[in-house]
């Protein structure tokens, strides 16, 4: 484990709705290079409210974010936008792949938007993360012919695209069966042990949480394990 991709400093979140709700209380932990972390509680503990906020979605929150060790504090929506295609992948339950696009170019969408790299280097690097997952038959495949399954590996590759410091996925694999979310686990399992990849996992998957390498356990908007 090497320097701090994700550190979170004191952070408190409030809801006026009409009363002040307290939701994150001085919520603090690092996540290190190449971690594949989880984050577990009930229902409306706040591990998505937390999740907005660690990926720059939320900027409304007390306490600082450092992301691979800079300080989000005070970044403009366009500077977060950049920090939020460049540094994080995300994979959320459901895949939200466009249905009028390819595989291939659903996956693609992220770097061409980023513009680090020509089209053609950017189908290159697409084609290679499905080869990746074992997914490259599938490129020229509307999304819509896709299986759950072959969605959220779709959904990992596009996540894979700009080579993020970090992958954050809220609950992966929440809408397939047993089947389809072991590969996805061992996806993720592969990419923390081959690739380094760090990966933080808000999950209600107990099974998933105790295979990962830490589990974050939160309570009424707190850390009571890590």
């Amino acid at each position: 484990m090497g320097e701090n991709v994700l550190q979170a400093k004191g952070i408190c979140k409030s809801f006026h709705d009409p009363v002040r709700i307290m939701v994150l209380k001085d919520v603090t932990f690092s996540i290190s290079k190449g971690e594949f972390v989880s984050v577990i509680g009930k229902s409306g503990c706040g591990k998505s409210t937390l999740l907005y906020i660690l990926s720059t979605m939320d900027t409304d929150y007390k306490g600082e974010l450092f992301i691979d060790q800079e300080n989000m504090l005070g970044r403009s929506e366009k500077q977060l936008a950049r920090i939020r295609n460049e540094k994080i992948g995300f994979v959320f339950q459901f895949h939200y792949l466009l249905n009028e696009f390819t595989v291939l170019e659903n996956v693609m969408l992220p770097g061409l938007k980023l513009a680090r790299w020509p089209e053609a280097e950017v189908k290159l690097r697409a084609l290679e993360k499905l080869r990746m997952l074992d997914i490259q038959a599938l490129s020229g495949k509307m999304a819509n012919q896709l299986s759950g399954g072959e969605k959220q590996r779709v959904a990992i590759a596009r996540a894979l695209i700009n080579d993020p410091i970090i992958i954050m996925c809220d609950e992966p694999t929440g809408n397939l069966d047993k089947a389809n979310g072991l590969t996805v686990f061992n996806i993720f399992k592969l990419l923390a042990q081959e690739q380094h990849q760090t990966l933080l996992v808000v999950t209600h998957d107990q099974e998933f949480a105790k295979n990962t390498h830490r589990i974050i356990e939160m309570d009424d908007g707190r850390i009571v394990r890590q």
